[in-house]
């Protein structure tokens, strides 16, 4: 919005020339979402807890999380609130893969809320029939599949997968295309739900992959980057850094109320929410493989759960003290902070790891 209110007065004032870069106008939106988070944090949590929106802590988990059963939770409408309103002020709003990002963010999102709102309104702990949210899921990949390959140019990149330590490798999919990402942001909305277990934990993860897709989103949408890296140039997909830019703000200035001990949980509206955004901006950056890596600290969180569940449906023997991972180093001894400032070391570091991918190839 303000890309087109004021870009257009550079020829009154140079100064305003600064609003066609996308660089500034992602440091602008992190600013924001950050300050509008921070902001407006206390009003949500103070609302939250007039609604008796709390958090129920299910037995099962470590014994000690039971002292966390009141607080807050659904705080992931601060996320995508700040998310929304700071890429809303700072892209350019005629691109139509911002508008395809938010969304696909927006319908994530709404299928986490309906999930904690039966959970506190209905008092049913599960929230939604998992067959319920994997359809769901499925029928919001399959539109977003669409949607990225009808608005992707050149045309002979839409629907196809790149490779990455691979140069210039492009893998026509064809109607596979369509499935492909419908997996991509299954398993991202899903993996990120599963690493929602500890004060700060999927929020800091998800602040270090949303950096590592800016920068990744940016050499998409730069020709000249992209050539010399030898990556897909993907025509406007830069202007989705900004969004990214945007969610790192956000899950910074929400990082600032769920810090041990948090003060309100982020819920399935965020997890669900933040893991379908990063699962379509790694398909409009063409970058879908690399987030197994960039994203890895997720996989491993999720794989964790399957081994686990595997393990002891043909075993009847338990791989883990608990699953998901983050709690097996619970339970054996590491403290709940230690646990969530060790794995976003992991998270940096896989951020870096895809990063590196860049040059490998």
């Amino acid at each position: 919005m303000l890309y087109w209110l004021l870009y257009p007065l550079h020829d009154v004032w140079i100064g305003f020339n600064v609003f066609r870069y996308i660089t500034f106008r992602v440091g602008m939106a992190i600013i924001t979402a950050f300050f509008a988070s921070l902001l407006l944090g206390p009003s949500i949590i103070d609302w939250l807890a007039g609604l008796k929106i709390r958090q129920t802590i299910r037995e099962e988990g470590p014994a000690h999380h039971q002292v966390k059963s009141g607080t807050p939770t659904m705080g992931g409408v601060l996320i995508v609130s700040a998310t929304v309103v700071s890429t809303l002020l700072w892209t350019d709003l005629a691109n139509r893969y911002v508008w395809t990002v938010l969304a696909v963010t927006l319908a994530y999102a709404a299928i986490g809320f309906a999930d904690d709102w039966i959970k506190v309104v209905k008092h049913r702990n599960l929230g939604l029939r998992a067959w319920q949210k994997l359809v769901l899921q499925a029928m919001f990949g399959l539109a977003a599949g669409l949607a990225v390959r009808q608005v992707a140019l050149p045309a002979a990149h839409a629907g196809a997968l790149a490779f990455p330590f691979f140069k210039d490798l492009l893998v026509p999919l064809g109607w596979l295309y369509l499935p492909f990402v419908m997996i991509v942001l299954m398993g991202a909305s899903n993996a990120v739900n599963l690493t929602d277990g500890l004060d700060g934990l999927a929020i800091g993860a998800m602040a270090i992959a949303s950096a590592t897709y800016t920068i990744l989103l940016y050499a998409s949408g730069h020709a000249r980057i992209a050539d010399y890296l030898h990556i897909v140039s993907v025509p406007g997909s830069g202007e989705v850094a900004v969004f990214t830019g945007a969610v790192v703000g956000a899950a910074m200035g929400f990082l600032w109320f769920n810090c041990h001990p948090a003060r309100v949980f982020m819920g399935d509206v965020g997890s669900l929410g933040l893991g379908g955004a990063i699962g379509v901006v790694a398909v409009v950056a063409k970058q879908e493989l690399l987030l197994v890596i960039v994203g890895g600290l997720f996989v491993v969180e999720a794989l964790s759960v399957m081994i686990q569940v595997g393990s002891y449906k043909l075993r009847r023997k338990r791989v883990f003290r608990m699953a998901p991972l983050h709690h097996h180093f619970e339970l054996k001894g590491w403290s709940e902070t230690q646990v969530v400032v060790r794995f976003w070391i992991i998270a940096i570091l896989f951020g870096l790891a895809g990063l590196a991918t860049l040059k490998l190839r």
